[in-house]
């Protein structure tokens, strides 16, 4: 697990790599991620939209935008937490992710960045 704080924000990543939706032998790793973020300010947010970059152990890259996470924009009060669990797909068995979610505070409005740390995905074979 790695975590993160930002603009009183904080982000905690597990990985998780997913065997049976993998095909190694067409390049193809699948690995899920569970995200926990965590409201250390004394206003409520709101995460509008988030920017993922993931590289492959190939020298791979691709950027994902869009709205939310996992088709929402949660709402996130004082002293609360959200949480959520995704998935991304590699051609390698190892590659890393990390982002940026883009927040409202809804006393003023203003828009803010949280940041996402780094992590590493690393099929379990990797490990043998």
């Amino acid at each position: 697990m790695v975590s993160k704080i930002s603009s009183g924000i904080s982000v905690t990543v597990e990985v998780f790599y997913q065997p049976a939706y993998s095909n190694p032998l067409g390049n193809e790793y699948m690995f899920a991620y569970r995200i926990i973020i965590e409201n250390h300010n004394n206003f409520a947010v709101k995460l509008l939209t988030r920017r993922w970059n993931i590289f492959d152990s190939n020298g791979e890259y691709r950027e994902v935008e869009g709205e939310g996470v996992v088709g929402l924009q949660p709402l996130i009060e004082p002293r609360q937490e959200f949480q959520y669990t995704s998935g991304c797909n590699l051609r390698t068995e190892m590659g890393k992710m990390h982002g940026i979610y883009f927040m409202e505070n809804q006393n003023n409005k203003q828009k803010f960045q949280v940041q996402i740390p780094a992590f590493e995905m690393i099929a379990t074979s990797k490990f043998n």
